[in-house]
């Protein structure tokens, strides 16, 4: 039986019905553009991220870079970054002119160590951009500590962790502005590209709803500079028929995660996912370590198992940031991640069958 690494399958067929019937709605009611679709689903997905307000854009990588936008962050500022992180974090860093700081992660967790972040602040320093990497929700708490000793902004990366909490906050609430992707292999997941800002500041969801439309509240008037990234009305009536349904697949998530952890304990070198106190794991992905990780692989694949890396090579070692003279060895922690990381098969309707086949092919590669 071949496991793929992800099916969208199990999730979308008990909700055909459901969607396409939205879908129809929107064809039918003749307004394809910042219509009701998207406000209701503005007004949903504010509620469920315990908000006042969510801004509906075009993809997670315009809702990073609107944020930093809307705060005034630019050239001769400093971004706080996680050195682990996907490189969405640095390019909206990068749109608005500002400088990033890449701060190491917990070697446990994988998220931006808060025990780390005031070394790295300097007068020049703006903002602190957390990343939930793979659905676990960042020490917020401890991470808001040290932005409020500091007067420094926040602006959460939720792209992986819609759901997610620490000590009872949803993750998408804490940052002065937050921003996450529905891109469609995502927790909750668009039928293409789609993201959102979250926030509790009335002015700073204003700021963004002007900069995602032209710069313009009124039509053909216009106040700034802004950006064509507007959230689709087909992709808000997907997005809120779905939303209806994530608490049922964060659980089907965090099930299929014990079912791993209870099968792969103690299977060789294998480092298992570790979630930290008071947060929750809303497993977008299930990462698993190891040092043999190239030939696990290859071995998984030939036994019909579909993995994949996240990520192979940090944001510090790609080409495109090769100008700021970062070299190998300066962030080892991330380096390392990079090097040994493995994402195992993870999806809602995922059955037990395919889990323990998955982990008897692990146990298959690894010595007794």
């Amino acid at each position: 039986m071949q496991v793929p690494f992800l099916s969208f399958g199990p999730q979308h067929e008990p909700i055909r019905d459901e969607v396409l019937a939205a879908m129809a709605r929107v064809y039918d009611a003749q307004w394809y553009v910042l219509g009701q679709s998207v406000a209701d689903f503005e007004q949903q997905f504010a509620a469920y991220c315990q908000v006042k307000h969510c801004v509906g854009v075009a993809n997670g990588l315009d809702a990073l870079h609107l944020a930093l936008k809307a705060l005034n962050v630019g050239p001769g500022d400093e971004v706080i970054v996680p050195s682990n992180t996907y490189i969405a974090t640095w390019l909206a860093v990068s749109y608005v002119g500002a400088t990033v700081v890449p701060v190491e992660p917990d070697p446990a967790t994988h998220n931006l160590d808060p025990a780390l972040l005031e070394a790295a602040i300097t007068p020049r320093t703006r903002v602190i951009m957390p990343v939930h990497l793979y659905g676990q929700a960042c020490r917020m708490t401890d991470i808001m500590a040290v932005a409020r000793r500091h007067n420094l902004h926040v602006v959460e990366d939720n792209a992986q962790a819609q759901g997610a909490s620490c000590d009872g906050g949803r993750t998408g609430s804490f940052g002065t502005l937050n921003a996450t992707s529905f891109y469609p292999g995502k927790n909750l997941g668009a039928l293409g590209d789609a993201g959102a800002v979250t926030t509790n500041d009335e002015d700073l969801a204003r700021q963004v709803r002007v900069l995602r439309n032209y710069g313009s509240q009124q039509k053909y008037y216009n106040e700034v500079v802004g950006h064509n990234s507007r959230l689709d009305e087909l992709q808000a009536a997907v997005l809120s028929v779905k939303l209806g349904h994530l608490d049922a697949w964060t659980s089907q998530r965090q099930q299929i995660a014990a079912l791993y952890n209870e099968a792969l304990q103690g299977v060789g070198d294998l480092q298992l996912p570790v979630v930290a106190a008071g947060c929750t794991h809303v497993y977008h992905l299930y990462v698993v370590r190891t040092r043999q990780r190239e030939a696990l692989q290859q071995h998984l694949q030939q036994r019909g198992v579909g993995t994949l890396i996240h990520y192979p090579v940090p944001p510090h070692l790609q080409q495109a940031y090769q100008h700021l003279g970062f070299r190998a060895g300066q962030f080892p922690v991330a380096e390392e991640l990079a090097q040994t990381v493995l994402s195992l098969p993870m999806w809602p309707g995922m059955s037990a069958e395919q889990v323990q086949q998955v982990a008897a092919a692990i146990r298959e590669f690894f010595p007794a």
